[in-house]
């Protein structure tokens, strides 16, 4: 009988996440998922704020240093992670803690997506014709199945090609086509999911002293490197701490400036995740880093 056990550790960036899963998964016997957007990323280390291979204390990581910065991924790349490290735990008597700040991702791991159609390259060109006038598109599909469309903005070329692509593959409309395959949920067991709860005063100045860390730990150098290697284009170039990093290259802000930047960017981006947790997540188990330290290592 499979008795692992998996708990998933949420809050916003910088909220001492981090250490404390290291300090859960050594007292658990337990490998770490991170659903982190930017942690996933070889090459991107000081900005993404992921653990060194010290800080880890010999804890195997999965979902940290699994891609290249011009690598693409969505939710399926974390939804194939956690399959796989699920699979590994239970085979070698480990258990799984997961924990990160994008928490979408565990959202959809809990929910479930559904399984899309292969897209032939007949379709994938008449989609391409339809894309060049987005708007007029959009228009279309809204007229067609606006309980769908009407989820979706009218200038996200990434959803609307999604539609097209079901809509023009299967001759189904998106909300037909999702009921007749509803999500698979890939988490099934029992996950119990701890929050910190930190007040906005603190996280602001730990987000500050993170942010001027990384400033002494090599950050514009990084950023210097990723650009000559990869060039602006990839997505994660447009993350927190690095498109300020550019902007400072191109002249525009001083370095003091630069760090009020990724220090307000960060703080806000801590305030929507706050924000994303309370509202999609119930039975939560809140606490401040200390709180939830005495409840799950004591």
């Amino acid at each position: 009988m499979n008795t692992m056990q998996q708990l998933a550790l949420i809050g916003p960036t910088a909220s001492g996440k981090t250490a404390l899963s290291i300090k859960l998964a050594q007292k658990m016997n337990a490998y770490i998922l991170s659903i982190d957007s930017l942690s996933i990323y070889k090459e991107i280390d000081i900005v993404s704020a992921k653990p060194t291979l010290e800080e880890r204390e010999g804890i195997e990581h999965f979902g940290v240093d699994y891609l290249y910065p011009n690598e693409s991924f969505d939710v399926t790349t974390f939804i194939k992670l956690y399959h796989e490290v699920y699979n590994k735990a239970s085979e070698e008597g480990k258990n799984l803690v997961i924990v990160g700040g994008t928490s979408f991702y565990l959202k959809m791991l809990i929910e479930g997506i559904s399984t899309l159609p292969s897209i032939s390259e007949a379709t994938r060109n008449e989609t391409k014709k339809y894309l060049q006038d987005l708007q007029k598109t959009y228009q279309w599909l809204y007229s067609l199945d606006p309980e769908y469309m009407g989820k979706i903005a009218a200038n996200d070329p990434y959803r609307i090609e999604k539609a097209l692509h079901i809509y023009l593959e299967t001759s189904l409309l998106p909300t037909e086509y999702f009921k007749q395959f509803p999500p698979q949920p890939a988490i099934t067991a029992s996950l119990p999911i701890y929050q910190i709860d930190i007040e906005r005063n603190k996280l602001r100045e730990r987000i500050a002293l993170r942010t001027s860390m990384m400033i002494k730990e090599g950050l514009i150098d990084e950023v210097c490197a990723l650009e000559k290697k990869y060039t602006r284009k990839p997505h994660c170039m447009k993350a927190i701490g690095v498109k300020e990093t550019l902007a400072y290259l191109d002249g525009i802000y001083d370095k003091k400036l630069l760090i009020e930047k990724i220090t307000t960017n960060t703080a806000r981006l801590a305030k929507r995740q706050k924000t994303f947790n309370n509202s999609q997540f119930s039975n939560v188990i809140k606490g401040s880093v200390e709180a939830l330290e005495d409840l799950l290592l004591y």
